[in-house]
Parts: C-alpha cells; sequence; structure tokens
C-alpha cells in the first residue's frame, strides 16, 4: 500500500515542483510582495495535500505587520507547512540550498540562508531580517539550529533573535506538533543520516500524516528591562511546553 500511495502522489508532486520553479523563474520577478505572498501561501498549501498531510492551525498567527515566527524543527515539510498559513521568509542553514528541488524551492520563497561557522554569517542575515521586518514581512527561525523528532525541543541559539528585539518587532512562539494516524509520532521526522529521497519515501507513502501549528501568545514587551536570554529562555519554554505536552 505505501508503494501504490508513493506512486499515486509522486508524479504531482513533481509536477507542483516543476510549476514552482517556472512560477519562482517567469512570474516572481514581475510580482509584487502581495502577488509573491499570495503565491507563495497557496502553492505551499498544495503542496501539503499532494504530499498527504493535513495541517491544522491552533492559536492567533499574527497575519499582519512584521513579526518573527520562532518555530520547533522536524521536517523539511516545516518550511511550507508555516507558508501555508502566512508566507515567511525563513532563515535556515546553507546546506538547505543544495539540496535538491527542495532547496530551489526554499530559496525561491525567499528564505535567509545563513553559513555556519562564517563570521560574518550572523552580521548578514542580521541585516537581510531587517529588510524584511521594515516592508512588514514575516521572518521565521529555527532557533535549534536542526531538526529533531518533534517530541522534546532542544537548546535555542539565540543570536538571531537580536534583529526582532533591537526593531521592536513581536516575537511570536510556534510549536509544531506532527501525529501519524492520530497519534503524536516523529514519523516524519528528518533527522540523523537519513537521506531525503528516503524521507520522502516514507512521508508520500504514508497516510494519516498531520501537522498541528500552535501559535502561541506573542512574547510582549512591558517595558521591563528584558535580555535577549530571556527572550530566548521565554521561547523554548512556550514552545516546549506545547510539544512535550499531552497527545
Amino acid at each position: 500500500m505505501n508503494l501504490l500511495r508513493f506512486a499515486g502522489r509522486a508524479p504531482f508532486v513533481l509536477f507542483w515542483i516543476a510549476c514552482g520553479l517556472l512560477a519562482v523563474a517567469l512570474l516572481y520577478p514581475w510580482a509584487g510582495l502581495a502577488a509573491r505572498a499570495w503565491m507563495n501561501r497557496n502553492w505551499s498549501r498544495m503542496l501539503l495535500v499532494m504530499c498527504g498531510v493535513s495541517a491544522r492551525v491552533q492559536g492567533r498567527p499574527l497575519r499582519d505587520g512584521p513579526v518573527l515566527w520562532v518555530v520547533n524543527h522536524v521536517s523539511w515539510i516545516d518550511i511550507f507547512v508555516i507558508n501555508s498559513v502566512r508566507a515567511t521568509a525563513f532563515v535556515a542553514k546553507s546546506e538547505i540550498r543544495r539540496w535538491p528541488v527542495i532547496g530551489w524551492l526554499a530559496a525561491g520563497a525567499g528564505t535567509l540562508f545563513i553559513e555556519r561557522g562564517h563570521r560574518h554569517a550572523v552580521r548578514a542575515v542580521s541585516r537581510a531580517m531587517k529588510v524584511r521586518f521594515d516592508r512588514g514581512e514575516a521572518v521565521g527561525l529555527f532557533p535549534e539550529g536542526t531538526t529533531s523528532e518533534g517530541l522534546d525541543v532542544g537548546a535555542f541559539h539565540s543570536s538571531l533573535f537580536e534583529p526582532a528585539r533591537v526593531a521592536g518587532v513581536s516575537v511570536q512562539p510556534v510549536a509544531l506538533r506532527f501525529l501519524h494516524r492520530g497519534r503524536r509520532s516523529g514519523y516524519a521526522a528528518f533527522v540523523g543520516e537519513e537521506t531525503l529521497v528516503a524521507n520522502l519515501w516514507r512521508v508520500l507513502g504514508a497516510r494519516g500524516i498531520a501537522v498541528e501549528i500552535v501559535f502561541l501568545p506573542a512574547l510582549q514587551d512591558d517595558g521591563t528591562p528584558c535580555s535577549r536570554a530571556e527572550w530566548v529562555a521565554r521561547a523554548r519554554l512556550a514552545i516546549r511546553e506545547s510539544v512535550a505536552g499531552p497527545d
């Protein structure tokens, strides 16, 4: 049955990816911000449908104005799950850009790639984030820096919280809770030494994969001096309580 589901979905997914690449090459250069956001959002929604992944929004996402969405990281699916709610420029490791197809689409969707280990990488991405905030866009951040099975949350890297804090932009924690056949599961997680092809085989051949996108209350600035470390700790605690909560 897995083989039949994979064989039934894969051609549609490949076709839709080809459409996405053509849109990035031919339409994006002429489209305004609003048009590109509309295309990103609806293309991502259809991709999830073709992959057999259902997405359920909980809470109140900040849909207008600049925002930093801080998200736990489970899979290559995550970027498209969030973009299905609102077009979002994610900060991602530069390795993703070199992934076949997925990397090209991520780049076309406006992902900001960071060269980890490079001396000026954080500064360059911070400037790019500020540009997006100034345009009223949403920026997404995976502060764990790597994927997990999605049943807990790892340590957060704090440096890329600073552009939002300095600009006075709202920081909204977002918890991704993956399920398989109605139960919390790491089935769709892209972790360890697994290849992208192997993960695609498992996801496209499965049924019952769902993602709960839990938009938690934005971190509020009440005027009390608050360090970056405190902001990071509050965001991580909020996400961890949601991710590790009851099924």
